[in-house]
């Protein structure tokens, strides 16, 4: 079969600029092959090379006592105590989950698992934070069950409990919709296993599922933006296979046990390109590969097409020789193949050669370190209008207006459709705030939660950013836990445009000042850009996945109000309400982002955890503030509510730094007391009991909200 002749049109196909089709002439001195271009084209994509991020992805805390490995690896890896440490990322499946919506969101989270086994480590945990357009979008529908059913479907069947995530609804992801995908695992912390190749001849070898055509060019269209060609992009889309992933998971494990690995990395985006140059460049050699040898599910696959599958559920070892033997046994009795398909070279070349010709021949160490690496111009995004007069509102009709909403309506279609208890170590499961797990046959446990408010972000980047890391301690704090780190998944637009650029770097300065105040280091992430159709771009959505540490089960708050409990505010309330949920639904997003005080925030959090012993219950105070945070306390424990303040600006306000907790009467004198001794502000708001809520004058029947609440959501979607 003859190869395509390069030409313009074919480069532009491929991702890859004018000027830098030049830089690949000057590193290889002639023109590339077919095979060549496709590898460039994989490699120095947004989705692989992070060129437009680098720059300001270096800027952010990285390091901490706590930090096993930070950024660069597969995931990341932050000790837990006792030998173990808890190994995590959160990684975009946005552009396939747009175009198929099932196998999108279904390989999101396949991958993301093997990001996490692939470094020793058995799933413990997987959560999703999902973003869609308006439900009466014509497409809204059609992705939000097809997400959904593809998250669940793959996270049930390979069996990890799904506890935590968030869903929210805007116009801004009618062109595009937003997958991210979590997932965390446990390792003993002296048995991680690390991507780096070494020694020379060592075998290269294929593990897993075969390669087939789905997926070709994957990488390269997720760093694309979307026009009317996107049904052109279906076959861009892998398929997963969550039962072969479980066999390879176990597989894997029981391989690296053996002590037969000297490195692994998983075939994600770029597939056998991507894994096999990462490998090599982290060891500092060269890659041989022989592609005939590549265990195939179709026929006459060519050299192009294998490099660039992105099939799933298939992992790259290099392997000690002396143990092939034990290391092909332990596959064959996983039903899974096992292939050696080439090997470690002194050389810096990345050879792939098929049936005896050579397909490329490319300095290997370029692919990576001399990917183009830009300073993108970027204008800061200009100061927000003050909010003007805000419409008056019913506090009673202001509740219903969100608690109607799909975005803050009760989540039950959703996360019921995940198995949260499969292996029975779940102590938290979704809707409540934090998911947390126990360490199995420990008396510890880890928490887990995803955060981001996006109308922040784009109306102050920088608060935004801080916002979406404040937020993530709150949640954290709220059950208990002690924040340990955190890893972020930054969906941005068009980064060619500087407004979109001057949004990302904003985040990223307020992303960084909130970990490093914190002490929460970001240990991995993705970037994901050109969320954009027909020059539309998302809201900026900069999201934060972050775990905490429970050192003792005993340190957990997950309990709810009882009858006459009084309701207690932790935190300052000034009523700000320019970007707030409330006016947001009533079509105002206006005004600044509420200010975010660092220092304010670590007092606060480390008062609440110092007070635990003292409280009931406890929730942070974010979208839709003090009125929407206490309906839900309520409601979960099917009691009433009064709130003493009546007003928009207290009940509605989103001012940062607060929690709401239920106590015992019997129980203020002393968290006051406490509270003025550490110079916290807190304040009794009112109390929980009854069958119906009181927002100062106004009043409704819980049994009638509650009814909205529970049943807003599927009435949007379905």
């Amino acid at each position: 079969m003859s190869e395509p002749t390069i030409t313009p049109e074919l480069i532009a196909a491929h991702g890859l600029k004018p000027d830098e089709y030049a830089r690949i002439l000057d590193i290889i001195g002639r023109e590339p092959t077919f095979t060549e271009l496709g590898i460039f084209s994989a490699m120095w994509n947004e989705h692989c090379s992070y060129k437009s991020s680098k720059k300001w992805l270096r800027t952010l805390p990285t390091t901490g006592p706590q930090v096993i490995c930070g950024p660069g690896e597969n995931a990341g890896v932050v000790d837990i105590g006792d030998g173990q440490a808890v190994i995590f990322k959160m990684e975009s499946h946005n552009h396939p989950s747009y175009i198929e919506p099932h196998q999108g969101a279904a390989t999101g989270v396949g991958g993301i698992l093997r990001d996490v086994f692939t470094m020793g480590a058995r799933p413990i945990a997987a959560m999703n934070s999902l973003s869609f357009g308006v439900p009466s979008h014509p497409k809204t529908s059609h992705l939000v069950k097809g997400v959904v059913e593809g998250v669940g479907s793959y996270g049930n069947a390979f069996g990890v409990p799904t506890v935590g995530g968030e869903v929210r609804f805007h116009r801004a992801y009618n062109g595009n919709c937003l997958v991210n995908a979590f997932a965390a695992g446990l390792a003993d912390a002296d048995a991680i296993f690390y991507s780096a190749a070494s020694g020379v001849g060592m075998p290269v070898v294929y593990l897993g599922a075969k390669t087939g055509r789905d997926g070709v060019g994957g990488a390269t269209m997720a760093s694309a933006e979307f026009d009317d060609t996107i049904e052109e992009k279906r076959p861009t889309v892998q398929v997963g296979d969550p039962f072969t992933e479980k066999r390879l998971l176990e597989a894997c494990l029981e391989l690296m046990a053996s002590g037969a690995v000297i490195s692994i990395q998983d075939m994600g985006a770029a597939g056998l390109t991507c894994s096999a140059v990462e490998m090599g460049d982290k060891g500092g050699l060269g890659i041989r590969l022989d592609l005939e040898n590549v265990p195939q599910r179709e026929t006459h696959m060519t050299a192009y097409e294998m490099m660039l599958s992105e099939s799933q559920e298939r992992m790259l070892m290099v392997l000690k020789p002396d143990m092939e033997a034990e290391a092909r046994a332990i596959f064959v009795k996983w039903d899974l193949d096992f292939a050696i398909v080439g090997e470690t070279i002194p050389e810096d070349r990345f050879l792939i050669r098929h049936n005896g010709a050579v397909k490329a021949d490319i300095p290997l160490s370029k692919l990576s370190s001399s990917a183009p690496e830009y300073d993108r111009p970027w204008v800061e995004t200009p100061a927000a209008a003050p909010l003007g007069d805000v419409p008056q509102i019913d506090p009673i009709d202001g509740l219903r207006t969100l608690i109607a909403s799909p975005s803050y309506a009760h989540k039950a279609w959703v996360y019921e459709q995940y198995d949260s208890m499969v292996m029975a170590d779940t102590i938290r499961a979704p809707g409540l705030g934090a998911g947390v797990v126990r360490v199995h046959g420990t008396d510890k446990a880890l928490a887990f939660t995803s955060d981001v408010t996006p109308r922040y972000v784009k109306a102050n980047p920088q608060q935004g950013g801080r916002q979406a890391v404040a937020e993530a301690y709150r949640n954290l704090i709220a059950v208990g836990a002690r924040p340990l780190a955190t890893t972020d998944n930054l969906n941005f637009g068009n980064p060619e445009k500087p407004e979109i650029m001057g949004q990302f770097v904003g985040a990223i300065k307020g992303i960084g000042e909130a970990v490093a105040a914190l002490d929460m280091p970001i240990v991995s992430g993705n970037v994901s850009l050109y969320n954009e159709t027909d020059g539309q771009g998302i809201l900026p959505t900069p999201t934060i996945g972050a775990v905490g540490l429970l050192s003792s089960l005993s340190d957990l708050i997950a309990g709810q109000p009882s009858e006459g409990d009084l309701a207690v505010v932790i935190g300052a309330t000034e009523g700000h309400l320019g970007q707030s949920a409330l006016l947001a639904e009533m079509g105002i997003e206006d005004g600044d982002a509420p200010p975010v005080d660092l220092a304010v925030e670590r007092r606060n959090g480390e008062f609440l955890r110092a007070n635990r012993a003292r409280l009931k219950a406890a929730t942070d105070l974010s979208d839709g503030g003090l009125a929407l945070a206490a309906f839900e306390m309520a409601e979960g424990a099917r009691l009433g509510l009064t709130l003493t303040a009546g007003d928009i600006p207290t009940l509605f306000g989103e001012d940062q730094a607060r929690y709401l907790v239920a106590i015992a009467p019997s129980d203020l004198a002393a968290l006051t007391a406490a509270a003025d001794a550490a110079g916290v502000p807190v304040a009794q708001v009112g109390s929980f009991g009854g069958q119906s809520v009181r927002l100062g004058t106004a009043s409704a029947d819980l049994a009638d909200l509650s009814r909205t609440y529970r049943t807003a959501f599927e009435a949007a979607v379905a």
